[in-house]
């Protein structure tokens, strides 16, 4: 089998997917525009062959790339990157190549926000009513359907990066007066706590792995306030949710890959929507969760989602174990923040429940924060009081 992976050093600890599928006897053949020596060790050793291109935004260069790895190694079965920023050049890549996956234009569906909206609707799963801004007349006519608050994003986007919502009149022609240079959308506001549904699935597009995670508090938020983010897993999934992520599932074409799929849990009813608790899609992504989520995962279930990944890719199915055993903990910290207790305390305090620490790159910090902790709890409580002593300011 021949997988080719598309930026294979970037995040770092993606190397472990190369490691799996090379360890399964795949032929991985990394494409991207990093020196080779550059390279970690690991990687080196988990890649067949490495082609390095000047620039990796040059089509015509990547493409030679794939071109060289066909004539030499034969058809091309997988390729991917993970990598929200380069699903498009992947599903270009997998036209052009006939490789099995998600083709281009489609995959404009699962990246543009307002297109997503056509799928939760053939699903069943209600979602908010949503405007792809133009002009400041058209947006008014929104707002007097759906009335203040409204979030505004970028059509194509990741993370809460320049999301936020518009609480008045002010507030609106500030947004159209420094109108954004990149397509936004505009949708009413949904008070609710966001939950993730994430997994794997196999060739017949069914999830073989199914875990789900709690994000307290909005991203968007905790992005514009400067504030800490923090996010654990649930034991148990909700079977609403549960039958949601389903139907989200197989409105798309997910086989043979991660997902990872973001709903509103209401807080209060809301008309069009629903009740109280039910549940509204807010967005798909098909790849891994962001960050460090899959290492979280693996501390949750004491798996190794990598191996299910390469398990997946070469039998279509599952060895490792897939029970939730802890609640999975992500609390960050920030070098803006006075905070009661240091990081030799929490280390003191709990040396069974910290699985890993790490101190996060600057590219990601504005969201992740400046050191991360990711622990593990066997109670919602447990989890309550770690998240507290991790993250208690002065």
């Amino acid at each position: 089998m021949n997988f080719v992976f598309i930026s294979p050093h970037f995040p770092s600890h993606y190397v472990n997917f190369a490691d799996r599928l090379k360890k399964m006897g795949v032929n991985v053949l990394g494409i991207a525009d990093a020196s080779y020596d550059s390279l970690t060790p690991e990687l080196k050793n988990a890649l067949t062959e490495y082609y390095r291109v000047d620039n990796m935004e040059n089509y015509d260069e990547v493409m030679r790339a794939v071109a060289f790895f066909t004539h030499k190694y034969g058809r091309i079965d997988r390729l991917e990157s993970f990598n929200e920023y380069w699903l498009e050049l992947d599903a270009k890549l997998r036209t052009d190549f006939n490789i099995q996956g998600t083709r281009y234009p489609e995959v404009l569906e699962s990246k543009r926000k307002y297109l997503m909206k056509n799928h939760f609707e053939r699903a069943g799963v209600p979602s908010a009513r949503c405007h792809c801004v133009t002009t400041r007349e058209e947006g008014a006519k929104f707002v007097k359907e759906v009335g203040y608050p409204v979030f505004v994003k970028p059509d194509i986007g990741v993370g809460a990066y320049a999301s936020y919502s518009i609480k008045n009149d002010e507030e609106f022609n500030r947004f159209y007066d420094n109108y954004p240079t990149v397509p936004y959308v505009m949708e009413e506001f949904v008070n609710g706590l966001i939950v993730t549904f994430d997994g794997i699935t196999n060739y017949e597009n069914e999830p073989i792995f199914m875990t789900s995670h709690i994000f307290p508090e909005n991203v968007a938020e905790t992005v514009n306030e400067g504030d800490d983010l923090r996010y654990y897993s649930v034991l148990k999934i909700d079977p609403a949710l549960e039958k949601a992520g389903r139907a989200v599932l197989k409105s798309f074409d997910t086989s043979a890959r991660f997902f990872h799929f973001e709903f509103f849990k209401l807080y209060e009813d809301k008309k069009g929507l629903g009740k109280k608790g039910d549940y509204v899609a807010l967005e798909v992504n098909m790849r891994p969760p962001g960050g460090c989520m899959p290492e979280l995962m693996n501390y949750e279930h004491d798996t190794d989602v990598y191996q299910m990944y390469a398990d997946m890719i070469v039998h279509d199915r599952l060895y490792q174990p897939t029970e939730k055993k802890y609640i999975g903990i992500y609390a960050a910290r920030k070098n803006r923040f006075n905070y009661v207790h240091t990081h030799e305390e929490i280390l003191e305090k709990y040396p069974d429940q910290l699985m890993q620490y790490n101190e996060v790159d600057e590219i990601f910090s504005a969201v992740m924060g400046d050191h991360m902790y990711l622990m593990r709890a066997k109670t919602q409580e447990e989890a309550d009081e770690i998240i507290r002593f991790v993250q208690e300011k002065c």
